[in-house]
């Protein structure tokens, strides 16, 4: 009995050493640092693809479902160079203050603060005009730019779920440094407010986006024909000004 129970405490060890790679943190190292590395599965991929999260904290690979794991971790390894070299292009955080450029709806506008302006910013030819204390410009102006992006994408999501023919459900914002958008199980659609600095096409483009899981809950054919119907512009366009622009959204505010 006592040998069996033994065996049996030995079986259990291996088999909690061989748990599967995905219940594990998966990781490379990149430039002398852990990069944790996300792997998803998609139905329809048909290779490999790596990207880097916009703010530079994990490194993507998206894979076919009949890939393995281990080669998702191996294919990263094996581009760890590229990998630094993106790390190494992520633009450097930027102070938020009078005189600053911020990106606002696509546009570059420059803070002026005046102490006996409006609290509350205001838009005048090209300038964000703002008052108040000096030392609480930053948390006042991102406070104002968040309310611009949930009052835009409350508008965004009204037309996408009657163009849908979907309920609207609870919208939020998201702080999110990894995602643009999600819908979640519960109905409500987050997004990263930091699409107020995009283009209005590409903030549409992730409201639609989210519209249509709504409906497909998934990224498949169907999901993406559903999306080209909802969505008026260019889904390429949107995508590849995210592709290139994203990651300088992530430079002011922290």
């Amino acid at each position: 009995m006592i040998a069996w129970l033994h065996r049996a405490v030995r079986g259990q060890s291996a088999n909690a050493r061989a748990a599967p790679p995905q219940q594990r943190k998966l990781a490379v190292a990149v430039a002398g640092r852990e990069l944790p590395v996300v792997v998803r599965r998609l139905r329809n991929a048909r290779r490999l693809t790596l990207r880097l999260a916009p703010d530079g904290s994990e490194a993507r690979v998206s894979m076919p479902a009949w890939a393995r794991v281990a080669d998702a971790l191996e294919f990263a390894r094996s581009r760890a160079d590229w990998l630094a070299q993106q790390l190494d292009r992520l633009p450097p955080p930027q102070p938020v203050g009078h005189d600053a450029l911020v990106l606002y709806r696509g546009e570059q506008h420059r803070v002026i603060w005046q102490e006996r302006a409006a609290r509350r910013p205001v838009i005048v030819d090209g300038q964000i005009v703002i008052g108040g204390p000096a030392d609480g410009l930053e948390r006042r102006l991102h406070r104002w730019l968040a309310a611009e992006a949930l009052r835009l994408c409350a508008q965004d999501l009204a037309h996408y779920c009657a163009r849908a023919g979907q309920p609207l459900p609870r919208l939020a914002l998201s702080r999110a440094q990894r995602r643009w958008g999600s819908c979640a199980s519960d109905g409500t659609i987050r997004i990263n407010w930091r699409l107020i600095m995009a283009p209005d096409a590409v903030r549409r483009s992730v409201v639609a986006h989210e519209v249509a899981h709504m409906t497909h809950f998934d990224h498949s054919p169907a999901f993406h024909a559903h999306l080209g119907a909802l969505y008026e512009g260019s889904l390429s366009g949107a995508n590849e000004w995210l592709r290139l622009h994203g990651r300088t959204l992530y430079q002011p505010f922290g």
